[in-house]
């Protein structure tokens, strides 16, 4: 596993965009894509569509941190 060199600064940062992705953006989603099916036909819900995009988009971030805090080395 190739570590990545970060500030104490850094690390901090990706671990509270990581908890905010998860615990707040996550639920907000879920939300935006329960309220989009309410609306019916899905193939023609843009409303939903978007909220779908945003998952993934949100989803593959959460990834993208978790294996960045995985590998992270604070330094000085």
């Amino acid at each position: 596993m190739i570590k990545v060199p970060m500030t104490g600064e850094g690390f901090a940062s990706l671990k509270e965009e990581l908890r905010w992705r998860q615990q707040e953006e996550r639920p907000r989603i879920i939300e935006a894509i329960s309220e989009a099916r309410s609306h019916g036909d899905l193939s023609e819900n843009a409303e939903y569509h978007a909220a779908k995009e945003s998952q993934s988009h949100n989803e593959g971030r959460i990834n993208e941190l978790e294996d960045l805090i995985a590998r992270a080395e604070v330094i000085d």
